[in-house]
């Protein structure tokens, strides 16, 4: 142990102090509360203990952080991330590259997430182990970077989203990733795997995918019966599922097996989004998934399969947002970052905004809302007593200004001041 704290310098991480005080200007401590001005947060072993207004220069202890200058609210939460990766549309890389190198880039771009001001994330995609190390990583203070949340492998149909397509079938059935499933009985079983692996959560490709090679458009994929297991038995086991869906009835029937989260709902229209309000369904829209995947169209980075796929979605970027407003459906905060370079998450606010949410509704979606779909609003989210000291700090006001968040100056995760 005494090894491992000398390493920590060297590592770039501070390590946990018995007490810090933090001297906030201004502070903004629920998205759903007005700035409550210049504050004074005390943290001990890592939970923050006492929030007082004014900012008390008198205040001892091991550290004294000076924020009077800034913005401070609570670390911003990005429900779909996938660490182990970096865009582009070189799919053949799976046959090329051992998993292992996952961890080596996931390593990166937890640290540029960290610093983008994202203190917990939920990885909904990767390689089997390579998320659940970085999340050990994380949590033992080894490696800068968010809370995280995994998943591991995705479960799909065979040959569909989230499947390997686009090889030799002996190829194919060597990178098999071990998580396609057909019929309610085995989709049971693959869910129950997850759990014993170690996944924090389910993923499902409820729908055809943008990305992949599966070039057979983004309808539905499972059917009502296998999703419907993979939903009752996720719960059973105290896990949530996130489903990857982006056509309108793919959307509709995920909704209504019971999945608690559509992640994308490119098409989702209000027949669709009048089943999650029902449901309780959350939408996480990632429009920032479709600009940096536009920004890649015509420069040979994807095949022709996938730029078809891509122009299909543009057009209907952020409308469900609006619509899901409108019905009340509740929208938590996700990027799809790995599809654009790790660190710009915070771009989705204002495209947030740009659909139809304030910005205070931007904010709570990445605070108190996101918390709310994790079953950790207890813990992350706000600025109060006994939570996770997870705060960041900004110029500016977030709550009249979302473009504030893409330049964040300060983060603290579990306690650690991110250096």
């Amino acid at each position: 142990m005494k090894a491992f704290l000398l390493a920590l310098p060297l590592l770039g991480i501070a390590a946990p102090v018995a007490a810090e005080t933090i001297l906030a200007g201004n502070l903004i401590a629920d998205a759903a509360s007005e700035p409550m001005g210049p504050a004074t947060i005390v943290v001990e072993d890592g939970r923050i203990v006492s929030i007082t207004a004014g900012i008390d220069r008198t205040a001892t202890g091991a550290d004294v952080i000076d924020l009077s200058d800034k913005t401070v609210l609570p670390g911003l939460i990005d429900m779909h991330v996938h660490l182990t990766g970096d865009p582009g549309g070189d799919f053949w890389k799976e046959a090329t590259e051992p998993t292992e190198w996952g961890v080596v880039v996931g390593a990166k771009n937890a640290r540029k997430t960290v610093k983008a001001g994202f203190t917990t994330v939920r990885d909904v995609g990767s390689a089997q182990e390579t998320a659940f190390v970085l999340r050990r990583g994380t949590a033992e203070g080894l490696i800068e970077g968010p809370r995280i949340l995994a998943s591991g492998p995705p479960l799909s149909i065979i040959g569909g989203h989230g499947d390997v397509s686009g090889f030799t079938p002996e190829v194919n059935l060597v990178l098999d990733p071990g998580f396609t499933c057909t019929g309610a009985v085995q989709c049971a079983a693959k869910v129950r795997l997850a759990s014993q692996n170690g996944s924090d959560l389910i993923k499902i490709t409820a729908t055809g995918g943008v990305l992949s090679q599966q070039g057979r458009g983004l309808g539905a994929h499972f059917t009502d019966e296998e999703m419907t297991a993979i939903a009752d038995t996720a719960h059973s086991l105290g896990l949530k599922v996130a489903a990857h869906a982006h056509g309108a009835r793919g959307v509709e029937a995920a909704a209504a097996a019971g999945i608690d989260s559509i992640e994308h709902g490119t098409f989702a229209d209000e027949q669709a989004l009048e089943v999650m309000k029902e449901k309780g369904t959350y939408l996480v829209p990632t429009l920032l998934a479709f600009r940096g995947v536009s920004e890649g169209l015509g420069k040979g980075i994807y095949t022709p399969v996938v730029e078809d796929k891509i122009r299909m979605t543009l057009s209907e970027v952020g409308k469900a947002v609006g619509i899901a407003k409108r019905l009340g459906v509740p929208i938590a905060f996700g990027t799809d970052a790995g599809v654009f370079a790790h660190g710009r998450n915070a771009e989705e606010f204002q495209m947030m905004v740009d659909a139809g949410l304030t910005p205070r509704e931007a904010l709570a979606s990445a605070t108190t809302v996101a918390a709310r779909l994790l079953d950790m609003e207890g813990e992350v989210g706000r600025i109060a007593p006994g939570f996770s000291a997870d705060i960041i700090a900004v110029e500016g006001n977030p709550l009249e200004d979302a473009t504030t968040l893409q330049h964040v100056d300060w983060v603290m995760v579990r306690g650690v001041v991110m250096e």
